[in-house]
């Protein structure tokens, strides 16, 4: 698995959202984009991480960025996702995880003992030229908002 890094050209992808729309990350530019990938959705964790995010849009929106989460699920399980935690931006569907092969971040994982291929969660923060300007990928679930709060706040000051 090799990771992408900050000052990587972020690939551009097409992906289909929660509602079957095609979201392309070409159509962004001009804006900063937070792609974070996540292993599955309504699963504990990453329902934790999503509301987080959720409940910080004004915050967003003020740093001209745009949210993204990028899982293998099928767009109906999006869809649920979004309608029962009332999530306010898209999740988009990677199913054959070419996007998250193309990211770095397919791979390996090790869950109570049993080794699988899955998603790590990790996220990405592309600028406006669509270049990757910084990747998070030590954070606790329940923290990643802030995590990612505080790097665009330090980033702007």
């Amino acid at each position: 698995m090799q990771t992408l890094v900050a000052g990587d050209k972020a690939p551009v992808f097409s992906l289909l959202n929660q509602n079957n729309e095609t979201i392309n990350l070409a159509d962004l530019k001009g804006k900063k984009v937070l792609a974070y990938f996540y292993p599955k959705a309504m699963t504990p964790g990453c329902t934790t991480q999503a509301c987080g995010l959720r409940d910080h849009q004004a915050q967003w929106q003020q740093h001209n960025l745009v949210v993204f989460g990028v899982s293998p699920d099928a767009t109906k399980r999006l869809h649920k996702f979004i309608e029962r935690d009332q999530l306010n931006f898209d999740l988009l569907s990677d199913e054959d995880h070419q996007i998250a092969d193309a990211f770095g971040v397919w791979g390996r994982k090790k869950f109570m003992g049993k080794e699988y291929d899955g998603i790590h969660r990790i996220s990405f923060l592309i600028n406006e030229e669509g270049v990757i300007e910084h990747v998070f990928n030590k954070f606790k679930t329940k923290e990643h908002h802030q995590v990612v709060m505080d790097y665009l706040d330090q980033a702007s000051a």
